[in-house]
């Protein structure tokens, strides 16, 4: 429970140091606390990074700041501030419904003349995921001896909606089988994201119509002897991408598994070389999908055709391909008309403005052959926080800017984030996002914008939900392994945040007083592929735990 927090318990005036004060470029007195940062953020394995850290009361009241007003790339910290624009915006309670229409005539039930079409909704969860979030101390546990649980199809719920488009009795479809993300514009990738990163799930391309995360499970078995093949398979079994392992091979025994992917931007060819070890355990990954709305199609054909439905044409993606040329950081400025902030906003559909034959497309009879509605929008916000899934938060960007202003461009996102935020009571040169999840090297933030949102949300209705997201120290998401003992487990709500040389941890602490406290702390520039800087933050955590 947060409890109000009237002053700062604990503070006790000592000598300070000024050369070490001015260079930490702490604001405020010298006291106990500020003492102990910056001890610990002096410390020679950390003194170079640039820090900054701000620490209030729930009522605002400073109790510390060091470097509180200067930027700092906030990496996934971003979700704070989208996932409170997509709460108080559209509310905890809304769904998105996915449906498959049939476009084009009917000869009777059973024939169609013309498409049938799977229409994205910018629903993030048409996958194997089981919502609502259980914390890992409450899953199933795997009894010793016993198989692997089994995990949920991840294709559950388009086999559910081919399910129901066969029960119409359809059974011959003259024309295609479409992927339809025209809910957003085709704009797979936020500025600056790195080329690395398009390779794996946790930088899978955004679409209206995503499935299955946007990712594969790509799973590298070692061979039954070392200088054998080794095996790969994907998951879904799906024919997509086209797999070459001419350079993969089985390992000596305690090798250890040097296994390496890449895949060309825009390829369907993923190559998969190096050694894993005959001794080694399985290596899994997760492989993006290059057009998630191509992907879905072609399985969702697949599906049709399984269930005796004749499909004479093919599986492809319908588009509308982007035409932006304002420049994100000028034009996100622009104030959107007509906000009104005592309603939320509901998402839904627009009309296909992709070409001239799609929009003829678009004027023919629709029938809906099936539908699939989404959990409730608040257990997408639990689990975009606590397991920091990017593709989810660049939904939300989207989702919101469709559902506000009729724009589910990534500019249009990030109007209405600037809206909201500007709203809040942020200052309005204290942050600049590019994304709506922090993989962009762009995006910047400070200290004391992020504490002004994690105060503004306390009073809000929304803040239950949004709170609930927020990973636990030493319980669930990714502070699962962090703060792990007393006095701090359990304690500490906090939004993690890691990107190249960047760290990044925000949220409540609940403080030896009993009272919490609102922090940020983040930094920059720290010592590549090095964990010196995550434990210094833990260090200072604990510091303000200990003295208010």
């Amino acid at each position: 429970m947060l409890l109000a927090l009237g002053g700062v318990a604990g503070a006790q005036g000592v000598a300070c140091d000024g050369a070490v004060a001015t260079k930490a470029g702490r604001s405020g007195p010298c006291t106990k606390l500020a003492t102990q940062i910056e001890a610990l953020l002096g410390a020679p394995a950390v003194a170079r990074a640039h820090w900054g850290v701000k620490v209030v009361a729930l009522d605002g009241t400073p109790i510390y700041a060091m470097n509180e007003a200067q930027f700092f790339q906030p990496a996934s910290n971003a979700k704070l501030f989208t996932t409170a624009t997509a709460l108080a915006l559209l509310g905890g309670g809304t769904t998105f419904e996915t449906q498959v229409l049939a476009r084009g005539i009917f000869h009777g039930a059973d024939k169609l003349t013309g498409d049938v079409v799977l229409v994205g909704s910018g629903d993030a969860n048409l996958s194997g995921r089981e919502l609502p979030y259980v914390p890992p101390a409450l899953r199933p546990k795997r009894q010793p001896g016993a198989p692997p649980l089994p995990e949920p199809d991840s294709l559950r719920y388009l086999a559910e909606m081919a399910d129901q488009v066969a029960a119409t009795g359809l059974k011959v479809v003259n024309g295609d089988v479409i992927g339809d993300d025209t809910l957003f514009p085709w704009q797979p990738y936020a500025e600056d994201w790195s080329i690395d990163d398009t390779v794996w799930g946790y930088g899978a391309p955004v679409s209206a119509l995503t499935i299955t995360d946007n990712q594969l499970k790509i799973v590298v078995t070692p061979g039954a002897t070392a200088g054998g093949p080794a095996t790969v398979s994907l998951d879904p079994a799906l024919a997509y991408y086209t797999v070459d392992v001419s350079g993969l091979a089985t390992g000596a025994a305690k090798s250890g598994s040097h296994v390496q992917m890449e895949r060309a931007l825009g390829s369907k060819v993923l190559r998969v070389y190096g050694s894993i070890a005959v001794d080694s355990q399985p290596d899994e990954e997760e492989i993006a999908i290059h057009d998630p709305a191509e992907y879905a199609a072609i399985a969702l054909k697949g599906m049709l055709e399984a269930r005796g439905i004749t499909v004479t044409g093919v599986a492809r993606a319908r588009h509308v391909i982007s035409t932006e040329t304002k420049d994100i950081v000028r034009a996100s400025h622009e104030t959107p008309a007509g906000m009104d902030w005592t309603k939320t906003y509901s998402v839904g559909k627009k009309p296909l403005a992709c070409s001239d034959a799609c929009a003829n497309m678009a004027q023919t009879p629709a029938t809906v052959l099936a539908s699939h509605t989404s959990p409730a929008l608040r257990e997408d916000v639990v689990v975009t926080n606590k397991v920091s899934q990017n593709l989810h938060a660049e939904m939300f960007l989207h989702d919101v800017g469709s559902a506000v202003l009729g724009d589910g461009s990534t500019l249009g996102g990030a109007r209405v984030v600037r809206a909201f935020l500007e709203h809040a009571g942020v200052n309005k040169d204290d942050f600049v996002f590019f994304d709506g999840s922090g993989l962009s090297g762009h995006d910047l933030v400070t200290p004391r914008a992020t504490t002004r949102l994690l105060r503004y949300a306390v009073a809000q209705p929304w803040f239950a939900d949004w709170r609930r997201s927020l990973p636990v120290g030493g319980e669930d998401g990714s502070l699962a392994g962090r703060f792990p003992s007393a006095p701090l487990k359990d304690h500490v709500f906090a939004k993690t945040g890691t990107l190249g040389e960047a760290r990044a941890l925000s949220g409540y602490l609940e403080c030896a007083s009993g009272k919490t406290v609102i922090f940020s702390i983040m930094v920059g520039n720290h010592a590549p592929r090095n964990n010196s800087d995550r434990d210094a933050m833990d260090k200072v955590v604990a510091a303000i735990a200990a003295n208010n």
